[in-house]
Formats: C-alpha cells, structure tokens, sequence
C-alpha cells in the first residue's frame, strides 16, 4: 500500500492534505479523488460558487507529485 496526500489548489489558494489515504494503486487514488471532487463541486453548486480552476495534486508518501486531476474531470 501506498499513501497519497491530496491537495486542492486552485489559482487563489493551496490546501494541504496532511493525513492522506492509503491505496493500492494510483489508479485506485484517483478513483477516490473523482469521488471526493463531486461531493466538493456539489457543495460548491449548493452554495452558488463553483471555482473551476481547483484541483488535486496527488503526492505520494515521498513527497513526489504523482499527478494532478482537475475538478472538472470528475464530471466528464
């Protein structure tokens, strides 16, 4: 297992995952971030204001970024 830390950045602002989760694989990560992305945008709906520049970079437990998935991807 591997642990990846998923933070959102946006061009106004960069949150720090400082727990992270642990995954068998990256793909399995970023299923999860998919799924955490639309419960973040549903929110976001809910509230009247949807950043449309956020997304996760996802770094694994070394500190590498291992890729980044925009928002927006969870929703094509």
């Amino acid at each position: 297992m591997t642990r990846y830390f998923f933070h959102i950045c946006s061009r106004a602002e960069r949150i720090e995952d400082r727990e992270g989760a642990d995954f068998n694989t990256l793909n399995a990560a970023l299923d999860d971030a998919r799924l955490a992305a639309r419960e973040i945008l549903a929110e976001d709906v809910r509230k009247g204001q949807v950043d449309e520049t956020r997304m996760f970079e996802i770094v694994d437990e070394s500190g590498r970024l291992v890729a980044r998935m925009p928002f927006s991807d969870a929703i094509n």
